[in-house]
Parts: structure tokens; sequence; C-alpha cells
């Protein structure tokens, strides 16, 4: 699929922050995960496009440090919980009311903190992440912190190995990217359980790394639970992702 046109928006902070549009009707806001963009998220495999023939605008921001918005090496840009509040900030600045949101890996991370933190989209997707991968973010950090300490010296078909050839093939930079990585907040059990918000949350059938997407559903009143073919990485590229979240999503 080819690219859509850019669009700008300024961050809390000042940061300049891109995002795209694709469709008309009900607003549905999706956010990448870490190392990638909404390109390769969204538009490469077909999801937007889907979403957009079903009735919505599909708004996709690039988080900060990735693609092509603000990737500054300077720390004071990278406070706790900044992607949310960038989020935020796209929302106000759109004048976006009644809107859907979704997002995947930590894009699904970021959607968490925003519902916890008072958004209220009428539906809400959490796509490639489970309960431990909300409720334990230090400990999957733990693993990009691999990542970024073994740069270029990875086991050629490990895991970490893996992530750093897709970050290299987003064009990331890993000093910020390390930076909005260390911004990560997640939520208990507690605030997961006062989240009233219809959810879909939805997973890879293989995708092993991140805790078990039916223990999330469940830790939400109104969230239910869809498995897709593939793991963490190739989930992302079946176009049964991008079905279940136009099922989910129209009604």
């Amino acid at each position: 699929m080819p690219d859509l046109p850019v669009n700008h928006y300024r961050g809390r902070d000042g940061a300049s922050l891109v995002y795209r549009e694709l469709g008309d009707g009900r607003p549905v806001v999706l956010i990448h995960g870490f190392f990638s963009t909404a390109y390769v998220n969204w538009i490469r495999y077909g999801h937007a496009k889907l979403l957009a023939d079903s009735g919505f605008r599909v708004i996709m921001p690039d988080l900060r440090a990735h693609g092509g918005s603000d990737k500054t090496h300077n720390p004071q840009h990278y406070p706790r919980d900044v992607l949310a509040d960038d989020a935020f900030g796209l929302i106000d600045q759109l004048g976006l009311t009644d809107y859907d949101l979704g997002g995947y890996s930590l894009g699904a991370r970021t959607t968490v903190r925003m519902l916890v933190r008072g958004a209220q989209p009428g539906r809400a997707v959490v796509a490639g992440m489970g309960l431990g991968g909300i409720t334990e973010v230090e400990k999957r950090n733990e693993f990009f912190a691999r990542v970024f300490d073994g740069l270029g010296t990875h086991q050629r078909g490990s895991e970490e190995w893996r992530s750093e050839a897709f970050m290299h093939t987003t064009g990331g930079d890993p000093v910020p990217l390390r930076l909005v990585l260390e911004t990560s907040v997640g939520a208990t059990v507690d605030e997961l359980a006062g989240i009233t918000t219809p959810t879909l949350v939805v997973m890879g059938d293989d995708d092993r790394g991140h805790g078990s997407g039916a223990e999330l559903a469940d830790a939400m009143p109104l969230a239910k639970f869809v498995e897709v073919p593939g793991n963490h990485m190739s989930a992302v590229t079946d176009p049964a992702l991008g079905i279940a979240m136009r099922d989910f999503l129209v009604r």
C-alpha cells in the first residue's frame, strides 16, 4: 500500500509530531507499536483501508521518537507518560469528542493509559498486549534494554536480533527510542477494573511475550478477547487483525 500525506501537530511541550488520515466518517485514532510507524502498522498491510472502507476516518500518529515525529535526544522531552499526553494533544487539536481509540503493542499500552486517565472513546482496541504487558511494564522493558545494550552483537535469529533488525528497517534512532521507552507507565489490576469502555483485546495465537490477552480482557468489565493468527511480529501483518478490529468497531 502507498503511504499517505503527512499532517503536523504539536505536542503539549511543543514537540513537532505527525499523523496521517484516511477516510471519512467516525474518527478512530490508532497508535502504532514500538520501533514501528503509522505506515508500517496500519497502512502497509491494509488495516487502515479496511476501516476507511467501512466508514471510518482513520487517524494515525507517528509516536514521539518514531517515524516522522520529533526524535530529539534531549531527555527533558521524555517525561513519564508522554505518549498518552501526545495522543491527548492530537485529540484536542483535532477537536474530537466522539471517537474510537486503539493501539498495537506499545500503542495498546498507551491506549490503556489514556483510558485510565479519563479518555472516553466509544470503543477501544487493545492489540498485541496481554495482562503482564500492562501490569509489569518494567519486566517487558528489560528485553528492550538488552536489545539496546547489545546493538550489533546479537546472535543472528534471536528475538533481540530480530527486534534490532526491525528497528533498522524503520529508520529508528536508538537514543530517542530508549528515552521514550523509559516513559512507559502501566496500569494496576484495580485501574483496569475501573475501565468501563467496551474494549476489544486481540492478540496473535503465538504471541507469548506480553502476558495473556484473555486475562487482560477478564480484568476489564466490558472487554472481549479475540485471537488472530501469528506471533507479536506477524499478527500485525495479517488481514485477520484488521477484520477483528472492524467487526468490533462497526455498529
